[in-house]
């Protein structure tokens, strides 16, 4: 049981917990189901569920209770929800169960500065500055490679949009999945990050970075329990056999509760790439920070760190220091909620660069692994002197050299 545990436990009697299953194979009935018994309701669980209430009455329907505390997230293998001492202690004795851990709160890491902006240039900075214009050239935009955008939302009517997004989820505060709902954003922050990614031309001017990509937004950020909705989230990439998953929030700190569920993000083919954080030096969050996932900086067109991009220095042997990179994360300038656009700052900013940098590897290198993805965008990066490498890491990626890793005769 993790130091957080135990204070959880201490301070309030119950505890959030993540679950993770053994694989039940050949099974009729999951046996998950036989695990609820050891979880409760707890008192988020009560507020969510009155808010949900009072919404559904001014909506006109009725509130459908939640026939049970856990939530099970099949295609994760994963149950969610809340223990106390004795619940915990009887949860680990289960053949079902191979691991518990708890469960800190996400935070979504907010863009630090963000205004109105004209029409961006017919071709952005952030674009040249990690030369994915020269993999355009060469036909590539991430046609046919799944991203999963999960986000505040995304506004599916912006017109560098239209066409974008093939499929859209809400997830409430409980984390249950909405049914019915149509692409909207909550924000603007999902538009904006969605733009980077896969912003299509309009009126000529560029914004994305993989304008062919399809992307699967999903609204998991912003109130209720964050943990349930970036879990049911996460279920759902997997489910639609996403190949990458963009996030820009986290675990202040570090905190490794969070690692099992990235490590099966990793085992089902997917991507995992996070913004690193806008806390500054000495600064970063989970599971951005974990070795298994990609952890993105932001820097400006001069090559210098953002000074709130997070960074730190781990004592560990594998990925000792992050961010993995940084990328453009200064006054880009991106798709806003409402059809305009919109120019904002932060690593918020910088990781969706990242993700759309792999659409494009995906599709001109469909048969590459995760490992082989990310290392060659790693091994692709150059780090300019003005970036110190406790700040930068590995430096700035270059689409055509990570293809030409790629494709380099074995």
């Amino acid at each position: 049981m993790s130091h957080f545990v135990k204070q959880q436990l201490k301070a309030f009697g119950v505890a959030q917990a993540i679950v993770v299953l053994k694989k039940a194979a050949g099974a009729e009935r999951h046996p998950a189901l036989d695990l609820r018994k050891h979880f409760q309701w707890s008192d988020l669980d009560r507020h969510l569920g009155r808010v949900l209430s009072v919404a559904s009455a001014v909506a006109g329907a009725a509130a459908a209770p939640a026939a049970s505390p856990m939530l099970h997230f099949r295609n994760l293998g994963i149950a969610y929800g809340t223990l106390d001492q004795q619940g915990w202690d009887n949860l680990r004795k289960e053949d079902a169960v191979a691991k518990v851990h708890g469960a800190p709160t996400v935070r979504p890491i907010r863009v630090l500065e963000s205004k109105p902006a004209a029409a961006p240039p017919k071709l952005g900075w952030n674009l040249r500055q990690i030369g994915v214009t020269k993999l355009w050239r060469k036909g590539f935009t991430g046609k046919g490679v799944r991203v999963a955008h999960l986000d505040t939302g995304v506004d599916g009517k912006h017109p560098a949009l239209a066409g974008v997004v093939e499929e859209f989820v809400e997830f409430d505060a409980t984390g249950q999945r909405v049914p019915h709902s149509t692409a909207f954003d909550t924000s603007n922050h999902g538009t904006l990050t969605a733009g980077i990614i896969a912003g299509r031309r309009n009126n000529d001017r560029a914004v994305g970075v993989a304008p062919g990509c399809s992307l699967l937004s999903g609204i998991i950020i912003e109130g209720g329990d964050p943990t349930a909705r970036l879990l049911a989230g996460l279920d759902w990439a997997v489910e639609k056999k996403v190949r990458i998953v963009n996030a820009s929030l986290g675990f202040p700190d570090y905190s490794e509760e969070f690692l099992p569920v990235i490590k099966i993000l990793r085992s089902n083919g997917i991507l995992p790439v996070f913004a690193v954080g806008n806390e500054g030096p000495g600064t970063s969050r989970s599971p951005g920070n974990y070795a298994e996932a990609v952890s993105v900086g932001a820097i400006d067109r001069k090559g210098v760190v953002a000074a709130d991009s997070g960074s730190q220095r781990f004592n560990r042997t594998a990925d000792p220091i992050v961010p993995d990179l940084v990328t453009p994360g200064v006054d880009i300038v991106s798709t806003d909620a409402g059809g305009g656009y919109r120019k904002a700052n932060g690593s918020s900013m910088a990781a969706p660069h990242v993700a759309g940098l792999a659409a494009l590897l995906w599709e001109a290198t469909p048969d590459s692994t995760v490992d082989q993805i990310e290392q060659a965008i790693f091994q692709s990066c150059t780090r300019p002197q003005s970036a110190p490498e406790d700040r930068a890491n590995r430096g700035i990626p270059d689409a055509v050299k990570a293809l030409a890793l790629l494709t380099k005769p074995k």
